[in-house]
């Protein structure tokens, strides 16, 4: 089966790929408004790209043609952000930040989520995420109805237990990220892992 996304299928695109490329982890995004106000907003458009400096790549599509969502209109005006990785017992609050709410509305105040101070952006960390990332925007490139947002991770926090602080490795069992799967409505947990070492 070979599919031509130039033509007739375009608008299958998303379909199409968001089915196939997967899992994709999913980065609750919180901003702040130029008046101060929290958004949250899950993306699964997403993924760490570099190590140096360290970057993550966010692609929030539009609320509707050409006119972009709370989260990208945010970063462009304030240019900071941060990543809450999500795992199995923060996924259906996640969930419920998906909701669309009325303008200037905290969708952590709607799903549960408890807002905490970051220490470099003004965006707040989420304190049930097992992983927030504070980052800053190095650039938002345009692509067609893509707007991809690299950002600069400042700041890394991690639950207690997660890492070994002596290798950075991450402790078998204690790190339980969800993935993104097909749309609507799929996703899948990321218990069972096998190990193949490269060969020399």
């Amino acid at each position: 089966m070979e599919l031509d996304l130039t033509g007739p299928l375009r608008e299958d695109a998303y379909m199409i790929l968001a089915g196939l490329v997967t899992p994709r982890p999913i980065a609750l995004t919180t901003t702040v408004d130029p008046e101060g106000r929290v958004n949250a907003a899950p993306f699964s458009f997403f993924n760490v790209l570099g190590d140096s400096p360290p970057i993550v790549g966010l692609c929030p599509g539009d609320r509707s043609a050409g006119v972009p969502k709370d989260t990208a209109r945010n970063i462009r005006l304030t240019h900071e952000f941060v990543v809450n990785l999500v795992d199995e017992a923060l996924a259906e609050k996640m969930n419920l930040c998906a909701a669309t709410l009325p303008p200037g509305e905290n969708e952590l105040l709607h799903a549960g989520l408890t807002a905490v101070p970051s220490s470099v952006v003004k965006p707040p960390r989420i304190a049930e995420a097992p992983v927030s990332l504070e980052c800053r925007s190095h650039s938002i490139i345009e692509i067609g109805d893509n707007r991809l947002i690299i950002g600069e991770v400042l700041r890394v926090h991690v639950r207690d237990g997660i890492l070994d602080p002596e290798t950075w490795l991450v402790k078998p069992g204690n790190y339980r990220p969800i993935g993104r799967m097909q749309s609507p409505n799929w996703y899948c947990r990321t218990r069972e892992m096998f190990e193949m070492k490269r060969p020399r």
